[in-house]
């Protein structure tokens, strides 16, 4: 098999799905440290690529005494950050990976969150266990029934709690992850939901991200029981001409690239 017929889209199934991506951010763990910790920070709260920071967007309003959890967590910048806003927070994610570099980070830090490792599809927490959750790129793109996902969510907040979540901006299925000129036309259709794949020889997938539409997230929302209050597209900003994968300044200047949902649980 070659390199261009080990990159598909195809129907996952959620098992396959979790191997993939579990297998996949053990393996980049370091190598995705070592290219956007300096961008991320160790104690800071970045939602995307664009730069937005918490600390300036504040869309989690004010987190102190709060308990937080931050879903799909990665190495848990956020959730250290969060922490030192006076938040009780959490952090979990699928790859020990992700959390070996969590736990090291904290040690550095002194800035120190529980860690768990868990499945966003089955959270080990009781119900309304938390007041506040976020993610700021972690689990929702990754898992085959996001839906399901936000159910869960739903459950272990309480009422009047508030779900945040950054993802890449679905219009961007429609492009090439293409930084430069080739990521500027249109080749795949919007209404497309095969997940993105990366497979090895034998056609067992290593990688696999979800697609759903803009209208697909707020059914799913709104179907978990949750209200949107509001919908971000992060403008590029004037001076930053730093890329990421498929980010970049020629592309951001034209389209947004990044889509963060704002929602809360009904306190009735």
């Amino acid at each position: 098999m070659d390199d261009e017929s080990r990159v598909t889209r195809r129907r996952v199934g959620d098992a396959e799905a979790r191997r993939a991506n579990r297998g996949w951010w053990d393996a980049d763990a370091d190598a995705y440290q070592a290219e956007h910790a300096a961008f991320l920070g160790e104690v800071d709260f970045v939602w995307c690529p664009e730069g937005l920071r918490e600390t300036d967007a504040r869309l989690l309003g004010d987190v102190a005494g709060r308990r937080v959890l931050e879903v799909g967590c990665g190495a848990a910048a956020c959730a250290r950050w969060l922490a030192t806003q006076g938040a009780r927070a959490v952090a979990f994610d699928l790859s020990a990976g992700m959390l070996r570099h969590a736990a090291h980070a904290a040690a550095t830090t002194g800035v120190r969150v529980p860690l768990v490792q868990a499945d966003a599809l089955a959270l080990p927490f009781a119900d309304g266990a938390f007041d506040t959750a976020c993610t700021a790129f972690g689990a929702v793109p990754f898992v085959d029934d996001s839906a399901a996902l936000m159910a869960e969510v739903f459950r272990v907040l309480r009422p009047g709690g508030r779900w945040v979540f950054s993802v890449t901006h679905p219009m961007r299925w429609i492009f090439l992850d293409d930084p430069g000129e080739g990521g500027l036309t249109a080749v795949h259709s919007y209404f497309d939901r095969s997940p993105y794949v990366e497979q090895d020889e034998t056609g067992e997938a290593t990688y696999v991200e979800q697609h759903r539409t803009l209208g697909d997230r707020i059914r799913e929302l709104v179907g978990a029981g949750f209200r949107l209050v509001d919908l971000l597209e992060p403008e590029w900003p004037a001076g930053h001409e730093g890329t990421w994968g498929q980010w970049s300044p020629l592309r951001g200047r034209l389209f947004p690239g990044t889509a963060i949902f704002v929602t809360d649980k009904p306190a009735n």
